[in-house]
């Protein structure tokens, strides 16, 4: 099945020409073109249309999944009076009782984080078969090995966060590789509720509209 995927910008990636009223064409969990919207749709008068508002991107990379899901603790919602709702690290972390099980509940919650703030791509490796597994499962892609520890709250003073954007200093670093434009590329890519790349780099990336990956939508804001 063939569907467009259009937004108000369409950044197909580094280095390339962003397109207002843009879109994206996908078949079979791959991107097949992109362009303006208008040529598109009049060259694939079949295809499904899903509009969006906002800007559509590659995606975001998480660069501490490591950190976030394997040496953190996601809280159930239903824990939420005890133990709050952002991860818990360090001697909270210490003071939970983590077998398998809660291990991998929480790197699911984890996941669906990152998820709703349009990330694509993390960075491992992950060596908790529970971790590992919500990770595939998810569809994200596993890239490269972690930073060391405290780079990133040693390069920008920022506290690890499920935001990717939080180590990110320009506009040019935020997006997955390769572009959207690029050949057989897999139809993972975000929209943001954000005019450009800019703003969305200042606001943050919980304005996340959806993100999709292999061409099914993962996360859509309600």
């Amino acid at each position: 099945m063939l569907t467009i995927h259009a937004a108000d910008l369409l950044l197909p990636g580094p280095g390339r020409q962003q397109i207002a009223g843009g879109a994206v064409l996908v078949r079979d969990g791959s991107v097949v073109a992109v362009g303006p919207y208008e040529e598109l749709a009049a060259g694939n008068p079949t295809a499904r249309v899903r509009r969006w508002p906002g800007m559509l991107t590659p995606g975001l990379v998480q660069p501490h999944g490591s950190a976030l899901l394997e040496r953190a603790y996601h809280p159930d919602p239903r824990e939420s009076d005890a133990l709050g709702t952002e991860p818990l690290t360090g001697a909270a972390l210490t003071a939970l009782d983590m077998g398998d099980s809660r291990r991998g509940a929480s790197a699911r919650r984890g996941v669906q984080r990152m998820l709703a703030h349009g990330t694509v791509a993390v960075v491992g490796p992950f060596g908790r078969p529970a971790v590992a597994d919500a990770v595939q499962r998810s569809g994200m892609r596993i890239l490269g090995r972690a930073p060391a520890e405290g780079a990133a709250e040693e390069a920008t003073g920022a506290r690890a966060s499920v935001d990717p954007l939080a180590w990110r200093r320009t506009a040019a670093e935020m997006f997955a590789s390769p572009a959207l434009d690029t050949g057989n590329r897999p139809a993972d890519f975000a929209v943001f509720d954000a005019p450009d790349a800019e703003t969305l780099l200042g606001t943050g990336a919980a304005c996340c509209v959806v993100t999709v990956l292999g061409g099914r939508m993962v996360y859509r804001r309600r």
